[in-house]
């Protein structure tokens, strides 16, 4: 058969990141003696056999009208959310066929982009050596599973040619043998990282000191998503920081439990807690803030928070005003410095209390 295979993210907004189940698709028909073709467009999906059609995101925009076809397989959390299909099991433990989009990097390094754009497509063996997750968090679509099981041996994905590993296991720390599987990596001799983060909340001494040892490649990243979870995530970080000198960046969920004062507040503690713990806080904004009053507030957190060489150096308050030096009109005022003087002048007990800190006069372990 000739097989058709669209990666509906890329072909809407673009990602930096390779379609796994695609990859697979593609290794198994060409393990049958199938042909495989990644399409760049919808138009000629009828010259194909089959057209297998993934997205990962909801937000992704697909012209269902034309792709409503008796050949066409969807799949994908963007299409199903929680109700996702599962690839058949000789798919699903097939050798991911890493050539799948070589075409399309090579037109757009071709074209000037930095080959850096690409480097997961083109510098990682990916896979997940685990599955599932028991926190059931209801913001996220991975909630099928009750616990954390063995999914892949590593030989399953790994391409000897690439120099890295990307493991994109939903909650690894929560599995029994964790240990075991760290023992494996390091075997490879290839550096390695969990793109999805690590639970920060199951940490122990021993994870963090084997973590330590570990060949890790890039950031350590966790998650602390809600401030009912400071005492604990306290607690873990001071273990981890007696073991880990690496970069260690904390998503900070915005705009979820609510879009009021109360959450701009939690947010702000959050990163407060993360300064004194010489962590990085990176801002991830739930859809629902940009129903918010403060919607702008949640932007310019994010634009302080997520450029580490900004927030490591200045209060908020400085990067407002460092913002206001380089804008076009100095009679007017930037988004960042209305947003400052709206809290200043709205709720100034607030703004006093966490506008002026700087993460490199609290970070107690500079």
């Amino acid at each position: 058969m000739n097989i058709g295979l669209i990666d509906a993210d890329l072909l809407d907004k673009g990602t930096r990141h390779p379609n796994l189940a695609l990859m697979k698709i593609s290794g198994y028909h060409l393990g049958v003696g199938d042909t495989t073709k990644l399409l760049e467009s919808y138009d000629n999906i009828n010259n194909y056999d089959k057209v297998y059609i993934s997205k990962v995101f909801k937000f992704t925009d697909v012209d269902e009208n034309r792709i409503d076809f008796d050949h066409i397989v969807k799949g994908g959390t963007g299409f199903f959310e929680n109700n996702s299909p599962d690839l058949p099991e000789c798919i699903e433990h097939h050798k991911p066929d890493y050539n799948l989009y070589d075409e399309y990097v090579n037109k757009k390094l071709a074209s000037g982009i930095k080959r850096s754009h690409y480097k997961d497509y083109l510098d990682y063996s990916i896979g997940f050596t685990t599955r599932g997750c028991f926190r059931k968090c209801e913001f996220c679509v991975n909630n099928k599973y009750d616990r954390v099981v063995i999914h892949s041996p590593l030989n399953e994905f790994l391409d000897e040619k690439r120099p890295y590993i990307n493991l994109w296991d939903d909650n690894f720390l929560a599995f029994k043998d964790w240990k075991k599987v760290l023992n494996e990596l390091s075997e490879t001799g290839k550096p390695f990282q969990f793109r999805q983060g690590l639970d920060i909340r199951l940490m122990t001494e021993e994870k963090a000191i084997e973590l330590s040892r570990s060949r890790y490649k890039g950031d350590f990243i966790f998650a602390f998503d809600f401030i009912k979870d400071r005492d604990l995530i306290v607690k873990k970080l001071k273990i981890w920081k007696k073991h880990i000198k690496k970069t260690t960046k904390l998503y900070v969920l915005t705009g979820y439990e609510s879009q009021d004062i109360k959450d701009i507040e939690n947010t702000l503690e959050r990163i407060k807690i993360l300064m004194k713990h010489g962590c990085l806080p990176y801002i991830m904004r739930y859809e629902d803030y940009t129903k918010s009053e403060f919607k702008s507030m949640y932007i310019q957190l994010a634009r302080w928070c997520n450029q580490p060489r900004f927030f490591k150096k200045m209060s908020f308050r400085q990067f407002a005003m460092a913002n206001q030096k380089y804008h076009k009109n100095p009679k007017t005022k930037c988004s960042t410095m209305k947003v400052l003087d709206f809290f200043d002048e709205s709720f100034p007990e607030l703004a006093k209390k966490y506008f002026d800190l700087r993460y490199e006069n609290l970070n107690l372990f500079n």
